[in-house]
């Protein structure tokens, strides 16, 4: 169950392509983290203030699944929704469609809260979990 869907929409820039002219699969790292990085800032909350208030989100886990390939100068979509309703760790699914509308890639990630003091676990801050709960509730 995916929820609090946003999309951003990124242009292909040169160097992100291969000597074949495919984007790199190394690059699809970075469009996820610009979807979370954009999620984030339309729920009103910007990383960097989170980091400077002691919270980090290191990834632990990312799955890709490619299904097409992307190409120099496509406009990419990457779709980023929230896959439940997070604890100690936020779960995102992810789509990337071209210009096109042809599904490009699926993927997963999970990301855990951490104190920056201690790099220990920590909840959910309130002021996030109160966000979803009020973009969810607009969902329905």
């Amino acid at each position: 169950m995916s929820f609090c869907k946003k999309k951003h929409n990124i242009p292909v820039r040169y160097g992100e392509t291969d000597q074949m002219g495919y984007v790199y699969h190394g690059n699809y790292a970075q469009f996820l983290e610009i979807g979370r990085i954009e999620w984030l800032r339309s729920m009103g909350f910007s990383y960097s203030k989170m980091e400077e208030d002691g919270i980090l989100l290191p990834v632990l886990k990312l799955e890709l699944d490619f299904k097409k390939s992307a190409f120099f100068d496509d406009t990419l979509t990457i779709q980023t929704s929230l896959r439940e309703i997070p604890s100690y760790y936020i779960e995102f699914d992810y789509q990337i469609v071209n210009q096109h509308n042809d599904l490009l890639c699926t993927a997963y990630t999970r990301l855990v809260f951490l104190a920056s003091a201690s790099r220990k676990p920590i909840r959910c801050p309130k002021n996030i979990l109160e966000a979803i709960k009020k973009e969810s509730d607009s969902d329905i």
